[in-house]
């Protein structure tokens, strides 16, 4: 829509003037070309280090600006970045801010190399998405056959509820992984995986029912939907030492636990 344009324009010209900015990278709905005509202009503007250590150190990495927006409620969501924030995003970035730069534009850049690295910052190799798969099975074993049934030996509601949600999301992020989708966000979970082309039957109902009453019985259903589409290469003798080592011992290893990769 035009008046994104023209608010992206004055964006770029004001920052396109300072010495310590590299970049504008446009992301978000803009950048998908599915803007409502409310939205905002989402970016990632990429500046020298002094520039972005200041911001660390103040606060302010991420920020909206509605000066430059010429429409009434628009304003530009900025979050900041560097050339060498862009290049360890490639090697080490987690789901959502890979699945941020999957339809990214670059609108303005002083720097050759910001249109490949933003290029390469969604993509992952083979092996990687096998290995997710595996680590994701392994979370949703031991929260549907340990968790989960702790919860109702002790009717321990907190528990259920937590076993409940933690499943979910550890058996949509494994179906994600087999179909090769990055995982924008929780909001995003519930209405990408039904969607996905290899998913069991019955997905979204299964899911939902383990939400609403987290029981032992519907742990079993959903885990088992997932289990039986794929074989996922890890022998069950191994899943708990698989569960111990990316959750209770990432603090050792220095690894993100899966969930917040």
């Amino acid at each position: 829509m035009q008046h994104h344009d023209d608010t992206l324009a004055g964006f770029v010209a004001r920052e396109s003037a300072r010495d310590d900015a590299v970049a504008v990278v446009v992301t978000g709905s803009v950048a998908r070309g599915t803007p409502r005509p409310d939205s905002d202009v989402d970016v990632y503007l990429v500046v020298g280090e002094e520039r972005f250590r200041t911001a660390w150190e103040t606060g302010l990495v991420s920020y909206v600006d509605s000066a430059v927006a010429t429409y009434e409620g628009g304003y530009v969501d900025v979050k900041l970045a560097t050339v060498e924030f862009l290049r360890r995003a490639v090697e080490a970035a987690d789901d959502p801010t890979r699945a941020s730069f999957l339809t990214a534009r670059v609108a303005w850049s002083r720097d050759p190399s910001i249109e490949e690295l933003v290029a390469a910052i969604p993509q992952l190799p083979d092996d990687a998405w096998a290995e997710r798969g595996r680590a994701f099975l392994a979370q949703l074993r031991l929260y549907v056959r340990y968790f989960l049934l702790q919860g109702e030996a002790h009717d321990n509601t907190y528990l259920r509820s937590w076993a409940a949600v933690h499943a979910v999301n550890a058996g949509g992020r494994a179906l994600l992984a087999l179909n090769r989708t990055l995982f924008q966000g929780p909001k995003y979970l519930e209405e990408t995986v039904p969607g996905l082309p290899r998913v069991p039957a019955g997905y979204a109902e299964l899911a939902a029912a383990l939400l609403r009453e987290p029981t032992a019985a519907h742990g079993r259903a959903y885990a088992e939907a997932i289990e039986g589409l794929h074989d996922w290469d890890l022998d069950r003798d191994a899943t708990l030492s698989r569960f111990v080592r990316d959750n209770e011992l990432a603090w050792l290893t220095g690894a993100v636990p899966p969930e917040f990769s």
